[in-house]
């Protein structure tokens, strides 16, 4: 590495300006926090072109193992490499505590609402929770009624959405807890760094999450119905369409189980079989990355191709487990979300430690009237989406489209929630060859099975656009890796 040219922090930082968001990087006196300071250091000692050389290894790599996602517009989806930021993020041993505690509490309380509501609906008749806001749910499914599932645990695999705050809190934007996907991306982020900033990454005493594949094949296993003492665990996709697609085979390499589709499977005496090329083998555990209305044509959509016939049938007689469970999504449907501080106080009888983000129901006539006079300041979000999908983000949008939107919410305001534009933290991140702020959001990994399990980090999302605060990578955002370190500073 050459030592004749070097770039001073002053140059690099040049365009660096987080504005009135959190900055990660930097404090107010525009010096860099403690955890940060070591990078800090290192990237003043590096020569002109070496961050742009590292970034083109990164890129590479990205591109040489296929790290893609999907774009879907206009009907048609484009596949693109998954942008990636060189720079990481850290957090320190004490703010990954609380981020711990809170999602244990939350996945906790989650579970058992999902176990109350299909079975005997305590929390409904107690009226913590409106009857009425559960049953309408897109994602309520009544064939889940007195279904039982192993250990209690509906949602096996979870990627809670946080955001970072002015005040430096962490609040939870959003729970997804049907197909959560994006873990993929956070372990590849952590294979690429391990090689563009090795020296860094071993001085900084950085947490390990690349046991995820592990985590959560042990995960599935615990879930297994009772008959089955050495589980046979399969990944279902929809296939080599899907925009996470990538992601399905990844996990199944990393965990060594069989990716599978739908015609790759059949149910013979409510019993589920894989076909194989030395016939047929029992299944016990399907991590299914389907959404529950294309598993079982019998069931759910008559006209699925995805799923597998007589699928759910084997599932409620205890033979196979699904992870997720079929009928999570009413647990993060946008409008239940706004009950879930109520609902672990129920449960758990304790406060929560990661609050929600302030949520706006627009059934209620006064919320509603609020919103309408001010869709031009406010998010207004679809309850049963994801990805960035059928949002409005007020003060980025067009007259046409707040017209638009003030339509859909009069004609169904079930349909939809809202939320103040959140000054989202910022972190610096290298783009076109300088350091620059970028608003960034946070999506832990849970585990639960019979202990839960959460990796240290988590896929942090980053809004490239200079001053866009959407994150989804369908809608222009790219990620970076989450370090969390095993002290409080370096």
């Amino acid at each position: 590495m050459s030592s004749t040219t070097t770039v001073a922090t002053p140059d690099l930082l040049e365009h660096y300006d987080a504005g009135p968001a959190y900055d990660e990087f930097l404090s107010s006196q525009r010096q860099p926090r403690g955890h940060y300071q070591t990078l800090y250091q290192h990237l003043r000692s590096l020569p002109a072109n070496e961050l742009n050389r590292r970034q083109s290894a990164a890129d590479l790599s990205f591109l040489n193992q296929g790290i893609t996602f999907t774009v879907y517009s206009n009907e048609q989806g484009t596949e693109r490499i998954f942008p990636y930021d060189l720079l990481p993020r850290i957090l320190t041993g004490e703010e990954w505590s609380v981020i711990d505690r809170g999602l244990r509490q939350r996945m906790t309380a989650l579970n058992l609402f999902l176990h109350d509501i299909y079975h005997e609906g305590r929390i409904l008749k107690d009226k913590v929770v409106p009857v009425e806001l559960v049953y309408s749910a897109p994602h309520y499914r009544r064939e889940m009624r007195g279904v039982d599932v192993p250990r209690g645990v509906y949602v096996a695999v979870d990627g809670t959405d946080l955001v970072r705050v002015d005040d430096g809190r962490f609040l939870v934007l959003e729970d997804n807890l049907r197909v959560p996907s994006g873990v993929s991306y956070m372990l590849a982020n952590r294979q690429v760094m391990k090689r563009v900033f090795p020296g860094q990454f071993r001085h900084y005493g950085v947490q390990p999450i690349l046991n995820y594949g592990q985590a959560l094949l042990s995960t599935l296993a615990s879930l297994a119905p009772t008959h089955a003492d050495n589980p046979n665990i399969v990944l279902l996709t929809p296939g080599v369409f899907n925009s996470a697609y990538f992601e399905h085979t990844f996990l199944a390499r990393q965990m060594g189980i069989p990716l599978v589709e739908g015609r790759d499977l059949l149910v013979h005496d409510n019993c589920v079989y894989m076909r194989t090329t030395s016939g047929l083998q029992r299944v016990d555990v399907v991590y299914r990355r389907v959404d529950d209305d294309f598993l079982d044509p019998l069931i759910f959509r008559p006209d699925s191709i995805l799923g597998v016939p007589g699928l759910f049938n084997a599932y409620r007689s205890g033979n196979v487990t699904l992870a997720n469970a079929v009928g999570t999504g009413v647990a993060d449907d946008k409008a239940v979300y706004t009950y879930v501080p109520a609902i672990i106080r129920y449960y758990l009888n304790e406060d929560p430690i990661l609050n929600n983000v302030e949520t706006y129901l627009l059934t209620d006539e006064t919320a509603r009237n609020h919103v309408l006079a001010n869709l031009d300041k406010l998010v207004v979000k679809a309850v049963g989406e994801s990805g960035g999908y059928d949002m409005l983000i007020g003060p980025h949008s067009t007259a046409e489209q707040r017209e638009l939107f003030r339509e859909r919410i009069l004609a169904k305001p079930r349909n939809y929630i809202a939320q103040p534009t959140l000054n989202l933290s910022c972190a610096p991140c290298f783009i076109d060859g300088q350091i620059e702020a970028r608003h960034i959001d946070l999506r832990p990994f849970v585990l639960t099975g019979r202990d839960i399990t959460i990796a240290p980090g988590g896929l942090t999302r980053v809004a490239l656009r200079r001053g866009s605060l959407v994150v989804n990578s369908s809608q222009g955002g790219g990620s970076k890796d989450t370090w969390v370190l095993t002290g409080e500073e370096v």
